[in-house]
Order: structure tokens, then C-alpha cells, then sequence
């Protein structure tokens, strides 16, 4: 089953906006990232931590910021993807990779840039 032209709209437009509010998510992190130094980032007072632990605190922030937009990234690109298999082949936008059925539309509304039919093992 081939989408209709109107649902291939659709998912363009999906698609864009959630490739536009996942851009605006990658740069809110690293403006955040980049944006303070150290001290900022924390809300220290002094450049020294009060207490041993808020080193530990700082460096699981960094750590999740940095996972955050390695996450953001890899969507921004599946979504990439996505918009060049919607436009390139229609035909083939919302077929299953692993077994060439539909994926279904509930599915692909929400994740547009899905590839499967079903949810991929990390």
C-alpha cells in the first residue's frame, strides 16, 4: 500500500517541524554548553566547589549534556533521511526495511522518520 499524495504532504510537513524543534533542542544545548564557563554552568559562587561531590554533579551535567546531543543528533539525521527517501521514492516512504509491509500510520505519526514497523534495538 503506497500513501495517498496528501499523506506524503503530511509527513513532509511532520517531518520539517520535528527536524526544526529538534535543531532548536541541539543548539539550546549547546549554546548552554558553550555559552557559560564552568562556574556559570554550575552556579557556583567561586570558582571553587563548596563541597567534593558538586565535582561529581558538574561532571554527570557535562556528561548528560554531551549524551543529550549526541541523541539529538542522530535524530536530526534520521530525519534527514527521511525527508530524502520521502522525496526521492515516495513509493517506498512508509515500508517496512526488515519486511517490506506498511508501517503503520500510527506508528509513522509518531515517529515520521520511522524505517520499520517496529521499534529498533539500540
Amino acid at each position: 500500500m503506497t500513501l495517498a499524495p496528501e499523506q506524503l504532504k503530511h509527513f513532509e510537513s511532520r517531518l520539517v517541524e520535528e527536524r526544526a524543534y529538534a535543531l532548536e533542542t541541539l543548539n539550546g544545548i549547546v549554546d548552554v554548553e558553550t555559552g557559560n564557563d564552568e562556574q556559570d554552568r554550575a552556579g557556583d559562587i567561586s570558582k571553587f566547589p563548596t563541597h567534593p561531590a558538586d565535582l561529581g554533579t558538574d561532571t554527570i551535567d557535562q556528561e548528560l549534556a554531551t549524551s543529550n546531543a549526541t541523541r539529538v543528533s542522530r535524530e536530526v539525521a534520521e530525519i534527514d533521511a527521511a525527508l530524502v527517501r520521502l522525496r526521492t521514492a515516495p513509493a517506498r516512504f512508509g515500508i517496512c526495511e526488515d519486511t517490506g509491509k506498511p508501517i503503520p500510520l500510527a506508528r509513522l505519526e509518531i515517529i515520521p522518520w520511522a524505517r520499520t514497523c517496529e521499534r529498533e534495538k539500540p
